[in-house]
């Protein structure tokens, strides 16, 4: 029989797809785009219609006559390149060259390489999405054109080699203005003060932060200011002003897009965002988990803005938490959150392609890095889909002479999505205790605390998941951008990393 001839991105997918879809397939990968616009020149035709010139890619030419000759013995020809809309020009691009027609049904899509959502996809496929295919063109024109219009400027002005691009250049823009802010603070040094009381019925201690004087906003400046304060503390009676006791309640975060997985995986995991984005890829394509399962993706498609679960996925995650967790830890009905306003909405969010393969269970046949974002992963996942978490906070307003001092507390009711996630994560949630005391109740002085001596901090310097945040909350670049953009103005030396810092070179000032 005539095999059926799919072409994916990367070999490690070939070979995970291959087993699905049995003998009468052939699966073979494209090792990304196979045409581009030429290195040597302009490539766009700016006086008609920016029409772009393309060229097979320089050491591709064995692999595109391999492709070829197996697509002249194929009965059928289908394209599985990624979900997005660089995989919809590489699919577009693999047609051009193997005579496939766009308008037929040779594209296949799925956001998660498991046995179910492969054959499913291939029992339904569509034709090449034109729009998606001309988006990215655009976007490539655009690189093309900002590209080659400014690094010409560089080599003149600054020096040979140097390249300047739609999206990189932002970024060292923003790095830059970052250092210019931070070289101009100037430090402003201030004081604080607190009082230790203890009611006389409970004899309960506790701490109070001076806030007002005469009713004003109080701003000590210096130490001599500080001592003056102290003792007058020291002299003043304290009773009771007022007494409010609340809930805060606190709802559990989102699924994971891509800026997050970069950012969490930054902060948490201590990882670039090239490898999470690499480690991400990994778990994506297939893991061996032995068993009936063999290899599998562990989760959706990494390349996302949307915040989506599929309803198969949430009865799923649903079920693992009533079994696992109990019913008060499962709202009423699921969670929905909204993505940010730019977002393409075109997949769901990061998670894993089954809640049951718990961290725990796939442990062995992962890697130490697979293994901690997989956990990542899962874990943001589930808690997405948990109940809230309830706090009871009291605040206390006290008076004491002429000053007004402040003592709040917060203890947890109810730890909803909290008793899943890492701990680390809720710091400003540290259980302290404030008695509930009646208005007017008087107020013995403990002690009053040595005035603490502070000063104004300037703008923080950008990390890899501070960067991505701000090029996302700007809209710069697309969440599948945000790690390569990194990692080009760091290996072109126009910025440079000291421990997490992001800071700009001499080069990176004067290219800005």
């Amino acid at each position: 029989m005539t095999k059926n001839l799919v072409i994916v991105e990367s070999p490690t997918k070939s070979k995970t797809i291959e087993k699905f879809l049995g003998k009468n397939y052939t699966v073979r990968a494209s090792m990304g785009h196979l045409r581009d616009l030429p290195k040597s020149q302009f490539g766009v035709d700016l006086e008609h219609d920016f029409t772009p010139k393309y060229i097979n890619i320089r050491g591709k030419g064995p692999l595109i006559k391999e492709l070829r000759t197996l697509a002249k013995k194929a009965d059928k020809i289908f394209l599985a390149t990624d979900p997005d809309r660089e995989g919809e020009a590489i699919a577009w691009h693999l047609g051009y060259i193997l005579g496939v027609d766009p308008a037929k049904k040779c594209r296949i899509a799925f956001h998660e390489i498991t046995s179910q959502a492969v054959k499913a996809a291939f029992k339904q496929p569509q034709a090449i999405d034109m729009d998606r295919v001309d988006a990215q063109q655009t976007r490539r024109i655009m690189d093309r054109i900002v590209g080659y219009k400014l690094s010409p400027l560089l080599w003149r002005k600054v020096g040979k080699g140097l390249s300047a691009g739609r999206v990189q250049s932002v970024a060292v823009k923003i790095i830059c203005d970052r250092q210019a802010e931070i070289d101009k603070f100037e430090a402003v040094e201030y004081w604080s003060a607190a009082v230790t009381l203890k009611d006389k019925i409970k004899n309960t201690k506790f701490t109070a932060d001076v806030i007002k004087k005469n009713k004003e906003k109080i701003v000590i400046h210096n130490e001599k200011e500080a001592g003056e304060i102290a003792k007058e503390l020291s002299r003043s009676n304290y009773e009771v002003l007022n007494v409010s006791v609340k809930e805060r309640v606190r709802k559990p975060l989102p699924p994971l897009t891509t800026s997050y997985l970069q950012q969490e995986a930054v902060k948490k995991l201590n990882f670039t965002t090239k490898k999470a984005m690499m480690v991400a890829q990994q778990l994506y394509e297939g893991v061996n988990v032995g068993g009936k399962a063999g290899t599998v993706g562990l989760i959706t498609y990494m390349r996302t803005d949307s915040v989506h679960l599929a309803a198969s996925a949430l009865d799923e995650i649903r079920s693992y938490i009533k079994n696992e967790h109990g019913e008060k830890y499962l709202p009423s009905k699921p969670n929905v959150y909204s993505s940010k306003k730019n977002a393409q909405e075109a997949h769901e969010a990061i998670r894993p392609t089954s809640i049951n393969r718990t961290p725990a269970s796939v442990a062995k046949y992962l890697t130490k890095d697979q293994l901690r974002l997989y956990g990542l992963i899962w874990h943001r996942t589930v808690a997405s889909q948990m109940t809230s978490a309830i706090s009871e906070i009291t605040v206390l307003t006290i008076g004491g002479g002429p000053f007004e001092l402040r003592a709040s507390g917060s203890v947890v009711k109810f730890d909803g999505f909290m008793s899943l996630l890492d701990k680390k994560d809720f710091a400003d949630e540290k259980t302290k205790k404030v008695p509930y005391l009646e208005k007017g109740t008087p107020l013995d002085i403990v002690k009053v605390e040595s005035p603490l001596q502070h000063f104004t901090e300037p703008p923080p310097y950008f990390t890899e998941a501070t960067l991505v945040k701000e090029l996302e909350d700007k809209g710069i670049g697309r969440p599948s951008t945000y790690s390569p953009i990194i990692q080009t103005i760091l290996a072109r030396g126009y910025i440079a990393k000291e421990s997490k810092k992001l800071m700009p070179t001499d080069l990176g000032i004067v290219t800005n």
